[in-house]
């Protein structure tokens, strides 16, 4: 019986080096945008993979493989930076894609296994952007420095998504 005790007792004392010996874990971020158009228009601007013009921080976009599965595509940051992509679901018929970044720089973003999809939903004659994203933080070990942190790739994350859901709705809306 008492060692039984010990036992439970070097058990529960030890449970929380485990818990913080666990490394990152997956953060998310989603955002939705409601835009005052069809949802064919805003699939025309966003459901292209090989272009995203539409948002504001990428420069360049070049790629190949069209909206095919597997596709790749190199995003060209105005920052300077690049991020490589590969597409991995497209769906017109429900105006959804998903893609993974394949590699970059943690100072260009924050992140390690990043994953995101966008889909075009129809609200009557508006529609509703959905961007969802998933990913680590930049330091995959733990005691990250702040500028590779969850709290850092969430921000990073959440930035570029919000700039471009909202470059995206002042473009259509204003007729661009």
């Amino acid at each position: 019986m008492l060692k039984t005790t010990l036992a439970a007792l070097a058990f529960v004392a030890m449970m929380p080096l485990t818990a913080a010996a666990h490394g990152p874990t997956r953060q998310k971020v989603v955002q939705t945008i409601e835009i005052n158009a069809p949802a064919e228009k805003v699939w025309a601007a966003v459901g292209n993979f090989q272009d995203m013009s539409w948002h504001p921080a990428v420069a360049k976009t070049a790629g190949s493989g069209g909206n095919e599965t597997g596709a790749k595509r190199t995003l060209t940051l105005k920052s300077g930076g690049t991020i490589e992509e590969a597409l991995t679901v497209y769906k017109a018929d429900t105006k959804l894609f998903s893609y993974e970044i394949t590699a970059v720089d943690v100072k260009t973003l924050p992140v390690n296994n990043y994953s995101s999809s966008i889909r075009v939903t129809s609200e009557g004659g508006k529609s509703t952007v959905e961007w969802k994203a998933a990913f680590y933080r930049g330091f995959v070990n733990n005691d990250p420095p702040p500028e590779l942190s969850d709290e850092a790739a969430v921000a990073a994350v959440s930035g570029i998504v919000k700039t471009g859901l909202d470059a995206l709705k002042a473009k259509i809306e204003s007729g661009g």
